[in-house]
């Protein structure tokens, strides 16, 4: 007999998490300039910051796997726990961290490695999350539960950038440099210890409660997904590769691209970006609930043949337009984005089965946001400075949009078999 759904209680603690991940993600990009300075020396420090984020940054498929093994032979709470409390470690430990003024060089090394300690965490507590959101929700609202793990970080988003603001603003630079810049960080480490204080009442996931209890746990769940589930797998790095372009490239990028190619300043691009959370904030429940009654495949099908056509349309207008009609197309990108995300979470993990989700998705969906989601805002700066082409980052995300509609329109729909 299949367990109950899981409890409110226990689905909001679960999505909560994205929070506490995509706070860190932010706050570490707003305060890279002041970090810089503080844990390296010479010219290049803000590069070499930003390149050890990027490193970073691959550690997630890594995490991925290894948590994704775990989750697969002993379940999803005992994952998502592990992945909170190496965020916790994570955060706590970076903001304790010496200066370079104060230990030399080893300062930068341990602010890169505890950056590649919280890459790895958040590799296993996104697709934790996600897995646990499907396998939780009653059957009929599993688009729109799963959609809270997109919606509920960009919540984490917008708290990076008002902690960050308001620190940077209200502590004068040189306490700022001594021992403002920890707070942000402290912050976030009193989330994260609360969210993992309060995932000890969770319940664990009734699928993989119903997989133990009938003796289907696999032995080696990464193995097995490779070898028995590969359709599977491949669709979820396809599903994921549109939402990580369309995210990064048409919601993380803009304001950069904004203030390096149209010369608006970073105040207004940044407030553009803040809006641009909003607007996915709203639209992602919406496109849950339209999932949930529609099926996967349609709104994939359709959101794949926006994302063909809308984004180089608004980077071509981004070249002349004015502050108004920057929001509108900032906006509209965010929706699509948002839209992707929304329903991509639930149908790349519906593409696999119980026993080795998190596996499937460690090899699927988190490779597919590593290549695409990492690598593609440098790649559209460079191409959009190589080529002199304003619409370069749209063109990217409308090839990767005809590569995988293919896939779309031939998408198992576990939803409209139920």
């Amino acid at each position: 007999m299949t367990p109950p759904p899981l409890d409110r209680r226990s689905l909001v603690l679960a999505a909560l998490s994205t929070v506490v991940e995509w706070y860190d993600f932010t706050l570490f990009l707003y305060l890279a300039t002041l970090l810089s300075r503080l844990f390296f020396t010479g010219q290049q420090a803000l590069l070499v910051t930003l390149g050890g984020f990027a490193v970073a940054y691959l550690m997630r498929p890594l995490g991925a796997l290894v948590f994704g093994h775990f989750g697969d032979r002993h379940g999803r709470r005992a994952t998502l726990i592990g992945s909170m409390a190496l965020m916790t470690v994570a955060m706590t430990a970076t903001a304790l961290l010496p200066t370079a003024a104060q230990v030399g060089p080893g300062a930068g090394v341990a602010l890169l490695l505890l950056r590649c300690v919280m890459g790895f965490a958040v590799g296993g507590e996104y697709t934790g999350v996600v897995a646990y959101l499907l396998e939780g929700a009653p059957p009929h609202r599993r688009g729109l539960v799963t959609s809270l793990a997109a919606a509920t970080s960009e919540v984490g988003a917008l708290l990076a950038a008002a902690v960050a603001a308001l620190t940077v603003t209200l502590i004068p630079l040189p306490a700022l440099d001594d021992w403002g810049w920890r707070i942000p960080f402290l912050f976030g480490a009193a989330l994260a210890a609360m969210i993992l204080l309060a995932r000890s009442a969770m319940r664990e996931s009734p699928d993989f409660e119903a997989g133990r209890n009938a003796g289907r746990l696999l032995a080696n769940p990464i193995a097995d997904s490779w070898a028995r589930r590969r359709a599977g797998v491949l669709r979820g790095f396809a599903i994921s590769a549109l939402g990580s372009i369309t995210y990064y490239v048409g919601i993380t990028y803009v304001p950069v691209y904004l203030t390096a190619t149209t010369g608006m300043e970073e105040g207004v691009s940044l407030q553009l970006a803040t809006i641009a959370a909003l607007a996915v904030i709203l639209v992602t429940p919406l496109v849950g609930l339209l999932a949930d009654r529609l099926g996967r495949r349609p709104v994939l099908v359709a959101l794949a043949t926006i994302a063909a056509i809308l984004p180089w349309m608004v980077f071509r207008a981004f070249a002349d337009a004015g502050v108004a009609a920057a929001v509108i197309g900032a906006v509209l990108l965010a929706a699509l984005a948002g839209g992707v995300s929304a329903v991509g979470a639930v149908a790349t993990a519906e593409q696999l089965p119980a026993e080795g989700r998190l596996s499937g998705l460690a090899l699927g969906a988190t490779s597919a946001t590593a290549l695409f989601g990492g690598l593609t805002p440098w790649l559209a700066q460079w191409l959009t400075v190589r080529t002199g082409t304003p619409q370069a980052p749209g063109i990217m995300i409308a090839i990767v949009a005809v590569g995988v509609l293919p896939v779309l329109l031939t998408l198992p729909d576990p939803s409209r078999t139920r």
